[in-house]
C-alpha cells in the first residue's frame, strides 16, 4: 500500500468534510429520533480515533484538545439535548489538518511496529503503523455513512 495509503486517507477525509460543508453548529447537534448521537459527535469521534490509532500507539505526540477524550472516546454520546461542549468549527479545523500531520509523521514509516499493539472490538489485531492507518479508513468510512444518514434525516425533518 505504501504512500497510496495517504492518498486514501486524504480521499476519505475530503469526502467527509465535503458532506458537512453546509452543516451548521446547531444542525450538527440535532439527534434524530431513533439515533443516539449526532453529526458533531461522529466528526469528533473520527478525529479522536485517528489521533489515537495514528499517534498514541506509536507513542507520537497527539494534538488532542483536553475535552475530546471525555466527549468523543468510544462509548460516549452527546448530552440528551445533543450539545457537546466543543465548537463545531474547532472539530472541522482539526479534521482539515489531521491527515497532513499523519503523513508528515509517518511517511516512510508505515512498516514500523508500533510500541503498543491493539485488538479492535471485533478482534482485528493491529501492530504496525500501516495496520492502524488502514483501520482508520474503515472506521472513518463507517462514521461517514452515519453522518450522511443523520444529515438526510435532519434535512427530511426540516422539510416536513
Amino acid at each position: 500500500m505504501s504512500d497510496y495509503l495517504f492518498t486514501q486517507l486524504r480521499f476519505v477525509r475530503a469526502n467527509t468534510l465535503r458532506d458537512v460543508e453546509d452543516v451548521t453548529n446547531k444542525m450538527s447537534e440535532i439527534i434524530p429520533v431513533g439515533s443516539n448521537n449526532n453529526i458533531k459527535w461522529n466528526l469528533g469521534h473520527i478525529y479522536f480515533n485517528h489521533e489515537r490509532f495514528a499517534f498514541h500507539f506509536a507513542k507520537e505526540n497527539l494534538l488532542m484538545p483536553e475535552s475530546f477524550a471525555e466527549s468523543f472516546r468510544p462509548g460516549t454520546k452527546p448530552q440528551s439535548d445533543g450539545t457537546i461542549d466543543v465548537d463545531f468549527s474547532e472539530i472541522i479545523a482539526l479534521l482539515e489538518g489531521q491527515i497532513d500531520r499523519i503523513e508528515s509523521t509517518f511517511k516512510g514509516r508505515l512498516s514500523e511496529t508500533t510500541v503498543e499493539s491493539y485488538i479492535t472490538s471485533k478482534g482485528l489485531h493491529l501492530a504496525t503503523v500501516e495496520e492502524f492507518l488502514s483501520f482508520c479508513l474503515y472506521h472513518e468510512g463507517m462514521h461517514y455513512e452515519k453522518i450522511k444518514l443523520l444529515k438526510e434525516l435532519i434535512t427530511l425533518s426540516f422539510k416536513s
